[in-house]
């Protein structure tokens, strides 16, 4: 259930001003952030840094909490693996989150390669690991 308290705007914490300068932040909802996946469409992804940005923009604040939004990416994730294990079709397409560098994400469901699986299906390019180097999508 959703924090009752989400989405918040609140003042860029003192410690991270010296980094991001002072401002305002969002502390979204599972449910928006959720929602920003639900949007993104088959053939096209999304970085975590690019759902911030979004809210952020939507809220009109400075920038979105890294934290709270990559918690709830993950919970999105999990909670659309029990739906499909429950037998809904239209689920969240969580694998159509990467990290900036196009890189796919071990803590999903299934790991990198079951993300990996999913985009190849969506017509993606996705390069194998090399040495530390996760698998990344060719182009994003």
């Amino acid at each position: 259930m959703d924090n009752p308290n989400l989405p918040k705007v609140v003042d860029i914490p003192p410690n991270w001003q010296t980094r991001r300068g002072p401002g305002t932040m969002l502390i979204p909802s599972p449910r928006q952030v959720e929602a920003l996946i639900r949007s993104v469409r088959k053939g096209q992804l999304i970085t975590v840094t690019g759902i911030r940005e979004v809210l952020a923009a939507q809220h009109m604040t400075d920038l979105t909490c890294p934290l709270t939004t990559g918690i709830f990416v993950r919970i999105a994730a999990e909670a659309a693996e029990e739906d499909a294990q429950a037998g809904k079709t239209r689920i969240t397409p969580y694998w159509r989150v990467v990290k900036d560098d196009g890189s796919l994400n071990p803590k999903f469901p299934g790991g990198a390669g079951r993300q990996a699986e999913r985009l190849r299906a969506e017509g993606h390019r996705i390069l194998p690991a090399r040495g530390k180097r996760p698998p990344r999508v060719v182009a994003i």
